[in-house]
């Protein structure tokens, strides 16, 4: 049998070690950025429910409009997406400049980004972001009350 010399004892528990901080340093920044895509998702998902609602019980369409945006703003903060940018695009069926007369169709497109955790500005330009979208869909009925 062969020994070894003394200069080689400890070296695996340095070397298991430096292997474990490299192997879960990516893995932690992947389970991050997922955890942060699924929070905007469901943000997101949220936002264009929420405006879809507001904008078809509001009585006019400029006033739906300003509705559906802070609905939106409110159910993205909701998700702590304060900050997030938001675009939001409503278009109607068969009437695209009433959208509140009878058997209209609204359609209300919610589209923003989540910037991925713990990349700097460093490592060049803007940091990484996801772009995530979701639309919701409002019938609106044939009878309507009338004031």
């Amino acid at each position: 049998m062969r020994r070894r010399g003394p200069d080689e004892r400890g070296s695996a528990l340095v070397e298991l070690t430096w292997l474990g901080i490299l192997l879960m340093v990516p893995m932690l920044w992947i389970v991050l950025s997922v955890f942060e895509v699924q929070r905007g998702a469901f943000g997101v998902s949220a936002a264009a429910r929420a405006a879809g609602r507001a904008y078809a019980l509001a009585p006019t369409d400029a006033e739906g409009r300003a509705r559906a945006e802070a609905a939106a703003r409110q159910a993205l903060a909701d998700q702590g997406l304060d900050r997030a940018p938001l675009d939001l695009e409503v278009s109607c069926r068969p009437f695209p400049h009433d959208c509140h007369s009878g058997t209209s169709v609204i359609t209300v497109s919610v589209h923003s980004r989540v910037d991925l955790p713990l990349m700097p500005q460093v490592l060049g330009g803007d940091a990484p972001s996801f772009a995530l979208d979701a639309s919701h869909t409002v019938p609106i009925g044939q009878f309507q009350g009338v004031r």
